[in-house]
């Protein structure tokens, strides 16, 4: 039984998910029934839960009723959270209710309250905290600067009209459910950090091919109407092939670049191999379910082109079942698609069912969802500027191979303007709040150039925003005004007003208006150059990225281990042999329960590290059964010495889950420990292995230093 929601300090709800425990929960409280919990009666809105649970053509219409059951059941917590956080300036970050079964996560990102629950014991307090501060970066992703401001942001998320409001919620649940299943079976997000797939001479390559036959052949096109590419990368599934940017173009973090492999995986899911290869038609994972947003229903719809295509012939990817239709032209609506997939797979009341619910969520689904506006971290030759607005083209080659092209346009500049002069202001902000006089406020040295940059800015929008003109003009008068100067609370007041006009004018640039996009002529092209150079790779890559790293080649040099990750925490990558847990794929850990057992404990092993390096400890070994699990962290300089050992901070249980994507741990680490080498470049790595608990601690040891000599190496493959 979960939820996620974010609400608002006066307890409007922004967005919500739940599963089908939840809601049928609610809808027994609806109906009279007092939950042990203590939750309010609810009398009505019981069928509104049905949008994503079952058949009702009465979904949509209900939603508000749906909706106003969940401020009902959550505002006295949000209520009692906002009041806490009034008077205390501090307030409850975690509970647990009914015999410790329900457990409760909350953290505020400025104004809005994030909230998750879990009531079936399968969720730990970091598992939930750290779906927040996910569902936050996302959220960030989407909605850019423009989070900054909580008024703004509110709009976002909860637009008045309510199928575009489905559209936006839609989005973000299809994303959470995504990772929620990513998380649980793929080793790259389970220790977050981008998993390449080895293989140097096609990865050379492929970047060769992408930087003169893509990027440059784009970058100077006339067709791309002020767009430019930036970078372009390929992916297998979740694994990355190449990856290439362009000279000018701004760096991309590992922990940006996995957020852009969650979003091309919630557009295009990935199947298993033997569906890729296999004759039959892909299936979607049970993981994500298919009232998910509409981005899942059009990568099958994708799939379906791509066999149709002439570079597909002779071979066929996969052969769908028979249909009234035939193959696939990209017309056919979402149900006909759905009753494809479902021939022979369920009974006649599941496809009902999943025909009622695609009928009803099939106008709510966003049209244009790739290509997509996007906010990503750039360092520019100007500095830093987070949440800079790119545009995202997920260009499937096959089922499970994706290009993957982000370009900037030509607002770029203003943009990395926007950020400069919000941060001034969230400057100035902060020293007002410490309470110096308003005369003091004036001498500040940043002040008179954030004045001119200011004016500056104003003067190039020509009057097109009368409102930031007027509210900036009424910000001077108070500042700068030698007659009669405002009070600090007043200052405070006139600054949250220019903060919000600026958000305002950013929201308008590059969220309300239609954002720019290469041409289609351009994006057929270099799918179809791609296409040609890697048709004799295909089957190869797809088997390849099911059995990238095999055990087979370490178990001679390391006996009794069973299974490694090594990640190199400076360039957000990672290595691990292949886990395979399905009844149709085979590794050394054979078929089915014995793969299951050792994924379980190679999760558990994750989990663990992370709380004891939470609490300051950097090496960890147990015995855990008939297995020994370890795990090492430490610093290296460039040229692979090890670095002396030092005590890393020891964070409290409420603080920014350790990971890239719940708030990049691991920069924050590696900034801390250059302090004291500042003249050497600092390079961060860990090491999980999992031996027979036969084997002797000195040499589980020894063979951890081992290995991780042995894996240096390869990680030195060039990606850019």
């Amino acid at each position: 039984m979960r939820c996620v929601l974010i609400a608002s300090t006066a307890a409007e709800l922004l967005f919500y998910w739940a599963d089908a425990a939840f809601l049928r929960r609610l809808r027994s409280s609806h109906a009279g029934q007092v939950g042990r919990d203590g939750a309010a009666r609810v009398r009505e809105g019981a069928r509104g839960a049905r949008s994503r649970v079952g058949p009702d053509r009465e979904s949509v219409a209900q939603g508000p009723a749906l909706e106003d059951s969940l401020n009902t059941l959550f505002a006295p917590l949000i209520i009692s959270c906002a009041a806490l956080l009034e008077k205390l300036s501090d307030t409850y970050t975690c509970f647990a209710t009914e015999g410790g079964r329900h457990l409760h996560v909350l953290h505020m990102f400025g104004d809005c309250l994030y909230i998750a629950v879990n009531g079936d014991g399968t969720q730990s307090e970091d598992d939930l905290r750290r779906t927040l501060f996910v569902l936050r970066r996302l959220v960030e992703a989407h909605c850019g600067l423009v989070t900054l401001d909580s008024h703004l942001i509110r709009k976002e998320l909860r637009p008045a009209d309510s199928e575009q409001r489905e559209r936006v919620w839609s989005l973000l649940r299809g994303l959470l459910e995504t990772y929620s299943h990513l998380r649980e079976d793929d080793q790259s997000f389970a220790v977050e950090a981008v998993e390449r797939l080895i293989h140097p001479q096609l990865c050379e390559q492929c970047i060769e091919f992408l930087e003169r036959q893509v990027v440059q052949h784009i970058n100077t096109s006339p067709e791309r109407g002020g767009d430019e590419v930036g970078h372009a990368f390929l992916l297998v599934h979740t694994k990355l092939l190449a990856f290439y940017s362009s000279r000018n173009a701004s760096s991309i973090r590992p922990a940006d670049l996995l957020v852009l492999i969650l979003l091309v995986q919630d557009l295009y899911p990935s199947q298993s191999a033997e569906e890729d290869l296999g004759p039959q038609g892909p299936k979607r994972s049970e993981s994500i379910p298919v009232s998910g947003p509409g981005s899942h229903g059009a990568a099958e719809k994708d799939s379906d082109d791509q066999d149709t295509d002439d570079l597909s012939v002779p071979e066929v990817y996969y052969t769908p079942e028979p249909s009234p239709g035939g193959h696939s032209t990209g017309s056919e609506s979402w149900s006909e698609g759905a009753e494809m997939l479902s021939i022979g797979e369920v009974d006649a009341a599941d496809v009902q069912m999943a025909e009622d619910l695609l009928q009803t969520l099939g106008p709510l689904v966003p049209e244009a969802s790739n290509p997509r506006r996007i906010f990503l971290d750039a360092s520019l030759r100007e500095g830093y500027c987070p949440l800079l607005p790119h545009t995202m083209h997920c260009l499937p080659l096959w089922p499970g191979i994706s290009l993957v092209l982000l370009t900037k346009g030509p607002m770029t500049q203003v943009a990395i303007t926007l950020y400069q002069l919000l941060d001034g202001f969230l400057v100035l902000e902060r020293k007002l709040e410490e309470g110096p006089e308003v005369g003091v406020a004036r001498s500040y040295p940043f002040l008179a150039e954030l004045r001119q940059r200011m004016d500056k800015f104003v003067k190039k929008l020509s009057g097109q925003d009368i409102q930031l003109q007027n509210t900036w003009l009424d910000f001077k008068n108070k500042i700068f005004s030698r007659s009669e100067p405002g009070s600090s609370l007043e200052l405070l007041q006139s600054v949250a007003n220019v903060k919000r006009q600026l958000c305002s004018v950013y929201r308008q640039l590059f969220l309300t208006s239609a954002g720019h996009s290469l041409s289609q002529g351009l994006r057929d092209r270099a799918q179809k150059l791609m296409r040609e150079k890697l048709l004799d790779w295909r089957d190869f890559l797809l088997v390849k990225s099911k059995r990238n790293i095999t055990m087979v080649s370490y178990l001679e040099d390391f006996p009794g281990l069973v299974h490694f990750i090594y990640v190199d925490r400076t360039a957000g990558q990672m290595m691990a042999p292949s886990l395979s847990v399905t009844e149709k794929s085979s590794s050394e850990l054979g078929k089915g329960p014995l793969a299951t057992f050792i994924k379980k404990k190679v999760w558990s092993l994750i989990t663990l590290a992370r709380r004891y390096l939470q609490k300051g400890y950097t090496t960890l070994m147990l015995q855990d059964g008939d297995y020994c699990c370890s795990y090492f962290l430490w610093f290296e300089n460039e040229m692979g010495y090890k670095l002396e050992v030092m005590e890393v901070p020891v964070l409290s249980d409420d603080s920014a889950p350790i990971g890239m994507l719940a708030g990049d741990y691991y920069r924050k680490l590696l900034r801390y420990y250059s302090k004291n080498h500042q003249a050497e470049v600092v390079k961060c790595y860990e090491l999980l292995t999992l031996h027979l608990g036969i084997i002797p601690s000195e040499l589980v040891v020894q063979q951890a230093y081992d290995l991780a000599r042995r894996l240096w190496e390869p990680s030195r493959i060039p990606l850019l």
